[in-house]
């Protein structure tokens, strides 16, 4: 394998090193990397990795790169599961239509599709230095007072896990990669209060928190997003299927002394 990246960000970073692991060539390139230099890897290339959201009217990689990335024998792209929009906490899979505010998303989704891409849509992302832990620690975690809201995530590490399976298994086309049991952000604040040992911060109204417009956003849309094509296609299982192991294992990494999870009881929602 010949990989291009574009965007060694928290998630590509960790791509790029599981693939040379396995012995691929990586050539990641970030927003100011030299465009010749770009071009000659691609030539080279047998797969191409976009992690790189949309701006605000297209897709920066596809605008500079479409022709040398559409010779590519394999191409990858992390979309977001925000292009199902507030499905009112029912589960959506890959056959949803596709709506809510995300439009530049939307559009880069189709224009990858074109391409014959594996599109990994995924929904919020969290593992070492970017979780809810991190967030309580920081004083940063609100409890928001609307109890029906579920939302899926995935830990970075079953992502790396499912866009290399792709390399080897499955067709081009739309993957959801999310672990197997959506729950309430206000469940991930409480278990990770618990083990840190830390008060419970107070159940507010949205308009009580003062939440940014980005935090706003992500209480505005609620839904379960399964899994189920991911696991049949790539033979994919997720290293922590529910938020209770990751947080475990986070917890694991950073106190080996506390070592067990929170005694909360898990939801019944499976895919």
């Amino acid at each position: 394998m010949r990989l291009v990246l574009f965007g060694p960000g928290y998630t590509g970073a960790r791509i790029a090193a599981a693939a040379e692991a396995q012995g691929a060539a990586v050539a990641a390139f970030g927003r100011a990397a030299d465009p010749l230099e770009i071009r000659g890897a691609l030539a080279a290339a047998t797969h191409v990795l976009s992690t790189v959201a949309p701006e605000a009217d297209a897709d920066a990689i596809l605008a500079a790169y479409r022709p040398e990335i559409a010779r590519v024998r394999w191409i990858g792209y992390l979309s977001s599961t925000g292009v199902y929009g507030d499905t009112r906490g029912a589960w959506v899979d890959e056959s949803a239509q596709l709506a809510g505010r995300r439009g530049p998303r939307i559009a880069a989704d189709l224009a990858w599709a074109e391409l014959g891409a594996r599109i990994f849509r995924l929904p919020g992302i969290y593992g070492p230095g970017r979780s809810i832990l991190d967030r309580v620690r920081a004083g940063q975690a609100h409890r928001i007072d609307l109890p029906d809201q579920v939302f899926s995530r995935v830990h970075v590490d079953d992502i790396v896990g499912a866009v290399l399976a792709a390399t080897m298994r499955g067709a081009p086309g739309i993957i959801n990669i999310a672990d197997d049991l959506p729950a309430p952000q206000n469940a991930l604040v409480e278990v990770a209060c618990f083990a840190l040992g830390l008060p419970l911060p107070p159940l507010q109204s949205i308009d009580e928190a003062k939440l940014s417009p980005a935090a706003r956003a992500f209480y505005a849309e609620n839904r379960r997003v399964a899994n189920g094509k991911a696991k049949r296609e790539l033979g994919w299982r997720p290293l922590y299927p529910t938020y209770l192991a990751g947080i475990r294992a986070l917890i694991a990494t950073t106190s080996p002394a506390t070592t067990s999870a929170p005694p909360i009881a898990a939801s019944t929602d499976q895919t």
